[in-house]
């Protein structure tokens, strides 16, 4: 019995529904709906059309019903059906190709963030288990070992990279058993613990809502072993300068040039603010720390960068500073389509991937080289005095970097340990 080959516009209404093609403009819409009269795309084709035409929506790029219309302008004629298409759609893609191998150009006036929908904040009893490792350690990469605290689930920012918004949908989860759990974990007394608190949620963005503050200074005082970290995109520090915290407790600031910050972090608060709040809680006596994760390639990063690297020398002594991370832009695929189907501006995906060591994709190796040198580079003055490392890297990065790398997880593992606590007991850091 013959199989029967469905008619194209039948085929079409089974592939668009499993596409990004029913959130596209409507004008990019007709236009793919009217080629696939004339060239029948396959589903991969018609998956691969509409990802560029959200991505130049999103990238403000030319609109992409444009774009196609001067390929199809400057198309041999001789070129016709299965052919043309190919021609087409070989061109189209080295066109997108070439234009993600460029640094992404930020407009002088950042795009406005569109509203979404509140968020739910509740706060419930589960048997969920709040500490951990961190998500992303392996031994394919020289990693610090980090364990987490999961005091929050989900995160009040709108940050284009992040994926914490992909897992945890539109409520905001607070866990009423975090004191019960905190003071049931069992940690080796003879041994260092590296333990962050914002791998599921910004660590300071609600304050000390439910009491997460107090549970987790208490947590500190009671394992002086540990060094409690608070990574935050935040100013909301009141609850350090009005309360006296035990002295194995860091808050980190995850920074970037307001350029990033306007265009990729938003609701977060302002460079200005996060470096403000950084030198007020290291007057009042607590520790500070820096990241630089992650690290965006855009048109005029390197003067921005270095720039931002210069004043954090300026209003810092390394003595004061713990500890200083680099690392890139790295995306899992889930995110990446989460990223699409939001559509909102952004050039975060208008960048080259390629695989890492996990699977995950980032940017190229020369390119991810060129940023980590340079911003190490901009820290010379502070190289010995401040502990410096790369987040979720391989050992070949180590080497390019810092001229070295160990040889094990453990050892990093240690040797952070040794020398971020010495600062704080030996008293260097006050």
């Amino acid at each position: 019995m013959l199989k029967v080959e469905s008619h194209p516009a039948e085929k079409f209404e089974r592939f668009k529904s499993k596409t990004l093609y029913p959130l596209l403009s409507e004008g990019d819409q007709a236009l793919i709906e009217a080629l696939n009269v004339s060239y029948r795309f396959t589903f991969q084709e018609l998956r691969q059309l509409a990802e560029i035409a959200r991505d130049f929506e999103m990238w403000h790029e030319e609109e992409f019903r444009h774009s196609w219309n001067s390929l199809e302008a400057n198309t041999p004629s001789d070129l016709q059906g299965l052919r043309r298409k190919e021609f087409l759609m070989r061109t189209l893609i080295q066109q997108v190709h070439l234009l993600k191998q460029k640094p992404a150009v930020y407009g002088e006036r950042s795009p406005d963030f569109p509203k979404r929908s509140p968020l739910k904040v509740v706060s419930e009893v589960s048997d969920k288990k709040v500490f951990g490792d961190c998500p992303v350690a392996s031994s394919r990469t020289v990693c610090c070992n980090l364990k987490t605290i999961d005091a929050v689930e989900n995160c009040a920012f709108g940050c284009s990279y992040c994926t914490i918004q992909t897992f945890y949908g539109d409520r905001v989860v607070f866990d009423r058993d975090l004191k019960a759990k905190l003071a049931r974990l069992e940690l080796d007394p003879g041994r260092f613990y590296h333990i962050g608190t914002g791998q599921s949620s910004d660590s300071l963005a609600w304050g000390n809502r439910d009491g997460i503050l107090d549970d987790l200074c208490d947590f500190a005082r009671r394992h002086p072993n540990v060094l409690l970290e608070f990574k935050t995109k935040s100013d909301k520090i009141s609850y350090f300068l009005t309360h006296e915290v035990p002295p194995n407790m860091v808050c980190s600031w995850s920074l970037n040039p307001e350029k990033v910050i306007q265009n990729e972090e938003h609701l977060t608060a302002s460079l200005a603010r996060r470096l403000e709040a950084a030198r007020s809680v290291r007057d009042r006596g607590m520790k500070v720390a820096f990241h630089f994760h992650p690290i965006v390639y855009y048109e005029g990063w390197q003067a921005d960068y270095t720039m931002l690297a210069a004043e954090l020398q300026r209003q810092f002594r390394p003595a004061e500073v713990l500890f200083i991370s680099f690392g890139s832009v790295t995306f899992i695929k889930p995110v990446i389509q989460e990223i699409r189907k939001r559509g909102e501006p952004t050039k975060i995906l208008q960048m080259e991937m390629v695989p890492d060591p996990h699977g995950k994709l980032t940017y190229p190796d020369p390119v991810k080289l060129l940023l980590f040198r340079t911003m190490y580079r901009a820290f010379e003055p502070w190289h010995g005095a401040v502990f410096f490392y790369l987040c979720m890297e391989r050992a070949y990065f180590w080497d390019e970097v810092f001229g070295w790398h160990y040889p094990t997880n453990e050892e990093f593992e240690r040797d952070f340990g040794v020398k971020t606590m010495s600062k704080i007991t030996s008293g260097a850091a006050r």
